[in-house]
């Protein structure tokens, strides 16, 4: 009878100082984003702390919550979650875990049955009957001012595309342009001063480089890619360079052959005319494009 008596007070005093959980969902059946409330409470904390999920983060997917409040004392934790759902069907709220100290607690799952209280046959009607209101030009103005800005803003950038299509690509391409920015690489070469210092293999190979780009650009010939012999050859067939200029390319571009493999050694003069004679036919060309005076089919 001592021994009944002795487990029966270890029980009771253990209860006394355990927590304890409970729980409460206000409803199990809800309408399509009606409001409802879920209680979780626990006591005899004995000034422990409550761990359990962030707030707004308790419930699962589906669950929105709109409030969530927690009140903790020294002996008691209560959290009070205001919930919706937007969906039709059955959904579950599992079990819910809260740690104190060392214990884990846990909720008993709750089943929601969420319906659409609508029905197809339900007739709707205004609360005030539809007024006729006449509407002012600058009404109108007001309320398509957005749509007529985006419509306008749209033109101007098809304009703006049609023309950098159509005179942009143009403007970069021409025949001025290129043989500006071909003389200036030729003013480069020429403030190097291979001329002055004899340094004639430079001189030329330079010389040469920038007249082959300026040909591949101003003519639409493969000059960069070319031997000599065949790009004298080809431009002889296609009939889009003077013979002038013909003549000076030919010229120059043999002699730079034979100072690159160092079977000619031209003096200052003869540089000096060289490229006095490539900047002449650069300036000539773009004008000979511009206006046509190029040399047609005998």
């Amino acid at each position: 009878m001592r021994k009944i008596l002795l487990i029966l007070s270890f029980l009771i005093c253990a209860n006394a100082f355990s927590q304890i959980l409970s729980s409460n969902v206000e409803k199990k059946t809800l309408a399509l984003g009606e409001i409802n409330h879920l209680t979780i409470k626990i006591d005899n904390l004995n000034e422990q702390q409550v761990t359990s999920a962030a707030k707004n983060e308790l419930l699962p997917f589906h669950f929105e919550e709109t409030k969530d409040s927690i009140g903790q004392t020294a002996n008691t934790y209560e959290r009070k979650i205001e919930f919706a759902v937007f969906e039709e069907g059955k959904f579950t709220i599992p079990e819910l875990e809260f740690k104190v100290g060392d214990r884990i607690l846990k909720t008993i799952p709750y089943e929601i049955d969420v319906i659409n209280t609508a029905q197809k046959a339900d007739q709707i009607n205004d609360i005030m009957n539809n007024k006729q209101v006449k509407l002012e030009p600058k009404d109108y103005w007001e309320l398509y001012k957005f749509y007529i800005l985006a419509a306008l803003a749209g033109i101007a950038l098809v304009i703006a595309i049609i023309m950098f299509v159509k005179w942009g690509r143009k403007s970069k391409s021409s025949p001025v342009v290129a043989t500006n920015q071909t003389l200036k690489e030729l003013d480069s070469l020429k403030k190097k001063k291979y001329i002055e210092g004899g340094n004639f293999r430079s001189f030329y190979v330079e010389l040469i480089d920038i007249s082959r780009t300026f040909i591949t650009k101003q003519y639409r010939l493969p000059a960069d890619v070319l031997l000599t012999d065949d790009l004298i050859e080809v431009m002889k067939k296609n009939n889009t360079i003077s013979q002038d200029n013909e003549k000076i390319i030919e010229d120059v571009f043999l002699r730079g052959d034979l100072v690159k493999f160092a079977k000619t050694f031209p003096d200052q003069e003869t540089m000096e005319r060289d490229f006095a004679n490539i900047r002449d036919f650069v300036k000539r060309s773009s004008k000979d494009l511009e206006f046509e005076n190029l040399r047609k089919d005998v």
